[in-house]
């Protein structure tokens, strides 16, 4: 059998630099023709300043969309934040249904109710979503791992847009979509999840697309694929949790499971972003990036709380997924063409076994010497030109 992996030649590690250009249509703008019924809501950011009053932390929201368990912030700037102009570039995707009991959320920790951060709509969840490109091209959908967000695509996303469709979106409980409090319409585990991302993929595109997934979301990802491959075009995997040993979180990560402990640490944003994001892989991030993935945690503690609800059920859930994906990669049965991105300077999960699993079933694996977790973060272009490689290769 001919070898089926490749090295990617690599500038050296980059710092994360110039965010996508800032564009604010007037007009909200379809995710294309192609789309069935989206329901679209333009994003406005700033609040108070909006109306010209003068807010002292410059963060995506105003303090009066808290709920108590806000924080204030450091003042970095006196203009625009890099948070604010990728709130602009987004729109809002309603998809899945809200099961709840209509109660008003409160907090696990005083049985406070809770501020409109952390509340339900009433009928369906609303998600963030950042196109880019001709729509009437290939869709590629950029799908960020745990814990981060779209955010992490910026640099992916202008080389793809080049050819292709690319739609980059936050999951529930993290970034610019909504954030319920566990038990009050969603309660973050796994099962769930992969429902969401079926009825989200669903308003997005009736045509097939391509999946491109990073992290410990990719278990899931492969949960839906495996029961919708007349769905996919190509599943490209950026260090999935694939072994036995990559199915326990990182104590970076399984601290927010802890009771109580974990209620306190997810509050914290130095710990629930900067930590994560650069314990790691060997990243650079500026000020001015870390401060966008900060903010949600800054604006209200429902982004801490969901965190601490997903890492508990990935440490109940995630050995059973972790399986599963395996299993379902291994198939005879999958026909799905999927290629594997290995950052191999991931400092949470190992490259053992991932070279031999893609020799046996025949799997692309291209490995990035330079990168780590999360590759978007240290070679965001050249991931781009890899998935736009893999994809133009379609026969």
């Amino acid at each position: 059998m001919e070898s089926n992996i490749v090295v990617a030649s690599l500038l050296p590690t980059l710092p994360l630099r110039s965010p996508l250009d800032s564009r604010s249509p007037s007009n909200p703008r379809n995710l294309g023709h192609r789309t069935r019924n989206l329901r679209l809501i333009s994003c406005s950011s700033g609040g108070n300043r909006d109306r010209g009053e003068e807010n002292e932390y410059l963060i995506d929201a105003p303090v009066s969309v808290g709920d108590g368990f806000s924080f204030s912030g450091g003042k970095y700037s006196d203009g625009p934040s890099k948070s604010d102009e990728w709130f602009r570039r987004g729109k809002i995707v309603k998809a899945h249904p809200v099961f709840g009991s209509g109660g008003k959320a409160k907090d696990p920790i005083f049985g406070l109710a809770m501020g409109a951060a952390s509340q339900t709509t009433a009928d369906v969840f609303r998600w963030f979503c950042v196109e880019g490109g001709n729509p009437a091209n290939p869709t590629i959908v950029l799908i960020h791992g745990f814990p981060s967000q779209a955010y992490s695509y910026r640099k992916v996303i202008p080389v793809l847009s080049k050819n292709y469709h690319v739609i980059a979106f936050d999951w529930l409980g993290f970034g610019f979509s909504d954030k319920p409090q566990p038990r009050y319409g969603f309660d973050y585990t796994l099962n769930e999840y992969t429902s969401a991302l079926e009825s989200l993929i669903s308003e997005l595109t009736l045509d097939k697309v391509c999946l491109v997934v990073q992290g410990y979301f990719a278990p899931i990802v492969v949960k839906y694929a495996g029961t919708h491959q007349e769905k996919l075009n190509d599943l490209i995997l950026v260090n999935p949790p694939l072994m036995d040993k990559h199915a326990t979180l990182p104590s970076t990560l399984s601290m927010f499971s802890n009771f109580l402990l974990g209620e306190i640490f997810s509050q914290d944003p130095l710990r629930a972003s900067d930590r994560a994001l650069t314990s790691c892989g060997p990243y650079q991030m500026k000020e001015e990036d870390a401060m966008v993935y900060r903010s949600p945690y800054l604006t209200s503690g429902s982004s801490g709380f969901a965190l601490n609800a997903l890492s508990r059920a990935m440490k109940k859930e995630l050995k059973a997924y972790v399986k599963e994906m395996r299993t379902t990669l291994s198939s005879e049965t999958w026909k799905v063409r999927t290629s594997i991105c290995w950052g191999q300077r991931d400092r949470w999960l190992g490259y053992e076994g991932i070279e031999d699993f893609c020799k046996e079933f025949n799997h692309k694996l291209v490995g990035l010497p330079m990168a780590g977790h999360h590759v978007q973060e240290d070679c965001g272009e050249e991931l781009g030109q890899i998935i736009s490689g893999i994809v133009s290769k379609r026969s």
